[in-house]
Formats: C-alpha cells, structure tokens, sequence
C-alpha cells in the first residue's frame, strides 16, 4: 500500500519520477473516472470521465493508458486530454 493505494490493483498506477510526466502521482479509475493523486500536495485532480468497463490503467511518458473491454484510451498528460 503507497498512500492508501493498492499498487497491486490493475486500475491503479505509479507515475516515475524522470519519465516525462506526472512524476510521483499516482493515476486510478474510481467509478469511471480517472483521478490523479499528488502525494505531496494531497491532492486528488479528474482527468477524464466516462470510462466505461476499465480492466487495466498504465502508464508511459505522458501517456496513460485505460484498458477497456471494448479498446485502449490514451490521455495524454502533457496536453491533459484524450487523443
């Protein structure tokens, strides 16, 4: 457990710190959403909403990654939205 999260849970992610983006957060689907949490500032931002059936959320660079049932969204945090 890191800040209360699961790091073992599929919708649960750590962002690496030098790896582009979103260094130390860590990215989660919560009833459809996804959140980000900062550690350090205790803070917790939505991302994107509407994601329906997620199985899988990771991370690389600036990209996160929600595997759905039915295709793979990509949010892009340095733009902060899905492309």
């Amino acid at each position: 457990m890191t800040h209360g999260f699961n790091l073992n849970d599929p919708l649960v992610c750590e962002g690496v710190i030098g790896d582009g983006c979103g260094g130390g957060r860590l990215f989660y689907i919560e009833e459809s959403v996804l959140k980000s949490y900062d550690p350090l500032a205790k803070e917790v931002i939505i991302l994107l909403q509407e994601i329906e059936s997620a199985k899988r959320v990771f991370k690389k660079g600036c990209i996160v990654f929600i595997e759905t049932i039915d295709e793979v969204v990509e949010f892009d945090l340095s733009l902060l939205k899905k492309v």
